[in-house]
This record gives structure tokens, C-alpha cells and sequence, in this order.
């Protein structure tokens, strides 16, 4: 298995490459087939969605914008629990179809933060989009339409998520080991 060291830690190859492109194709066809007809807005929550966002939109084949979100909740390896918005939405959203573009959903915390903001628009609606999800660790009820993979409690680094802002150029995604 590869191995990288990043700061203090040390990560392994958890999900190569060809299948992280394969997952983002198959939720693409999805969205492709569910907003046919209309032009859904991709809010991609930066920083961690933005290789993710950039595929995804390149999957796309249905009239479509995007634009961007920053909200930051994240310290090292765990969730400060605190969610601030850091760079807010511009556009107008009323009547719009908006889809949330997130790299991972953990306690689901922020995505309701996010969902209720957006909520407060008058979208015509809001659907969520994650590449990854950690079910066991949801703390609020969702619904992600758009789930590319599902994976376990572990820390995770690279395709655009960091530990401590190191490790998102990583085509692979990679689990931090115990020595």
C-alpha cells in the first residue's frame, strides 16, 4: 500500500484513484437524469469539494452554474462542532434549484447549517450532493441524494480534503494509520 506523511501523521491509500472517478461518473449520471430540464445551481463548499466539484461539473451534461461556499468547522482531525461562515452566497436564489456540493458529511452539522441558510432563499428546492459520507457518525437526519461512496469513522486526506491543510492535491484518498 502507498504511504504518505503529512505534519505528525501518516496515511495509506484507502480509495484509489480509478474508483474515486468511477463513484463521481455514477452520481453525475444520476443528477444528469434527475434535473433534466432544469439548471440546477452547485454551491460547492470550499475548501475541501473544490477537486470534487470541478469533476463532478465536468460530468455534467445538463445546463448547470456553479458558484461557491466557504464554511469552516474543522481543526486538525475533529470537528470544532462550531460552524462559521466565512464567504457567503451571492446569488439570488429564489425559484432556483440548488444542489450542495460537499467533499465529506460527517455529523451532518454543517450540512444542516447550510441547508437551513439556503432554506431561508425561497429555492424551489435544495438537494445535497457528498463524496463521502460517514453514516455512523450522522448526529441530525438528511437527505443526500447525491452520496458518491459511504465509508467508515476514519480520518481521511486527499482528491481535496486536508489535514491541516496538507494532503488535498492527493489523487487518492487516504486513511490515517496507527504506528
Amino acid at each position: 500500500m502507498k504511504r504518505v506523511k503529512l505534519g505528525d501523521k501518516t496515511f495509506e491509500v484507502s480509495i484509489p484513484e480509478a474508483e474515486i472517478k468511477e463513484r463521481v461518473r455514477v452520481v453525475a449520471e444520476k443528477i444528469n437524469h434527475d434535473m433534466a430540464g432544469k439548471n440546477p445551481l452547485l454551491l460547492a463548499v470550499l475548501n475541501g469539494s473544490f477537486v470534487f466539484a470541478a469533476d463532478l461539473m465536468r460530468m455534467l451534461t445538463i445546463p448547470c452554474e456553479i458558484s461557491f461556499v466557504k464554511l469552516a468547522s474543522y481543526q486538525g482531525t475533529t470537528s470544532t462542532g462550531k460552524i462559521s461562515e466565512v464567504i457567503g452566497i451571492n446569488e439570488n436564489l429564489t425559484g432556483r434549484t440548488v444542489i450542495i456540493v460537499e467533499d465529506i458529511v460527517d455529523t451532518g452539522l454543517t450540512m444542516k447549517r447550510m441547508v437551513e441558510s439556503i432554506g431561508t432563499r425561497n429555492p424551489a428546492s435544495v438537494h445535497i450532493c457528498s463524496l463521502l459520507v460517514k453514516p455512523d457518525k450522522l448526529q441530525v437526519d438528511l437527505n443526500i441524494e447525491y452520496a458518491a461512496m459511504h465509508i467508515p469513522n476514519d480520518f481521511i486526506v486527499g482528491y481535496g480534503l486536508d489535514y491541516d491543510q496538507m494532503g488535498r492535491n492527493l489523487p487518492e484518498i487516504y486513511t490515517v494509520v496507527d504506528e
